[in-house]
């Protein structure tokens, strides 16, 4: 494979105003192409994966389907105590709380608010400014101050939000009758034998650092709280032997992800993705140029784990600005157009 375009599209990445470091890592489904650029760190070199982190836990669900220990449409009230359902979900003055199943959190339909982005006292505008900690009663507790935005599972509508993966990391501690990060370890990181990836939960655990605009950011304590939503920590290797795998059927039944495909525009924020079971779907769209499809996940601070079906090819790596958050889309994007 031809890697000129792509290794010109990287060196545009990274001389970018405000990208300090930045890896990539490009394999197809075989093993015998490879491909990786490093600026500033290496392949093993610690990350935060963010948002990325929605795929382990999308993995759970799946696996937990499989073995019939819950079903997509479950009302969340089967899991979680009232006292945390009642109030989550008010639209237009009826409360739908008790309405929202296990789909709607996968496929970001519950219409829940995003606590992370939206309002004044938005979460991202506090964490810009220093590192903090909360809890998941916390969260409850601004999500039930916020308004939803539509009733759950209204056609063709999604709207992107942590809080639909964090109710389904306390579903799956339910279920499974272990804490999240002991699931992550028994379904993903002991079968891949994954040994520099983990769920940041605890005191010791390190935590990597990422970028605002010039201002490079530790915020320990933050991603220590952000849970099945956003808390993983992984390498760029690892990063790809757990995306070929979760698109290759080595963790479960590859035709679970058929099920999963059917995908809903977010808002508008996060043009053009679309959001499916579990994973983002974006369709490229430049002009005369033949459309190809991404589906995987990117992070708030940079972190990329997509397949391109269309060309068989993986892409991984991290872009760490989460002034830009679009960034590592925009790359990912451009490079599966130039992969010829």
């Amino acid at each position: 494979m031809n890697t000129t375009k792509i290794e010109k599209l990287f060196n545009q990445t990274i001389s970018s105003k405000n990208i300090y470091e930045s890896v990539l890592l490009m394999e197809n489904a075989s093993g015998d192409f490879m491909y990786s650029q490093e600026y500033g760190r290496n392949l093993d070199t610690p990350m935060l994966m963010a948002s990325v982190t929605k795929l382990f836990t999308t993995t759970c669900v799946l696996i937990l389907l499989q073995q019939g220990k819950m079903c997509l449409q479950d009302k969340i009230s089967k899991y979680l105590d009232p006292d945390i359902i009642s109030g989550l979900h008010v639209y237009k003055g009826k409360d739908y709380s008790f309405e929202l199943k296990i789909e709607h959190l996968l496929f970001q339909t519950s219409g829940l608010p995003d606590f992370y982005l939206d309002g004044a006292g938005s979460v991202f505008k506090n964490v810009r400014q220093g590192d903090f900690s909360y809890s998941f009663d916390d969260e409850v507790k601004w999500i039930k101050a916020m308004k939803s935005n539509f009733v759950p599972g209204t056609k063709s509508r999604a709207y992107y939000t942590d809080a639909n993966f964090d109710l389904l990391g306390k579903i799956i501690e339910k279920v499974n009758n272990t804490t999240l990060q002991k699931a992550f370890e028994q379904y993903i990181f002991l079968p891949l034998n994954l040994k520099n990836t983990y769920l940041g939960c605890h005191e010791n655990d390190f935590i990597p650092h990422t970028y605002y605009k010039d201002k490079r950011l530790e915020r320990p304590a933050f991603i220590r709280s952000c849970f099945a939503g956003g808390g993983g920590i992984t390498t760029a290797k690892e990063l790809m032997i757990f995306t070929k795998a979760f698109w290759g059927g080595k963790l479960f039944d590859k035709a679970a992800l058929h099920e999963l495909s059917q995908a809903n525009r977010m808002q508008l924020s996060f043009y053009p993705i679309s959001y499916a079971g579990g994973h983002m779907k974006i369709v490229t769209g430049i002009p005369f140029c033949k459309k190809i499809t991404l589906v995987g996940h990117s992070g708030s601070t940079g972190a990329f784990s997509f397949y391109c079906p269309d060309k068989d090819l993986f892409f991984v790596g991290d872009i760490p600005q989460i002034a830009d958050p679009s960034i590592c889309i925009r790359f990912v994007m451009r490079a599966a157009m130039s992969a010829q």
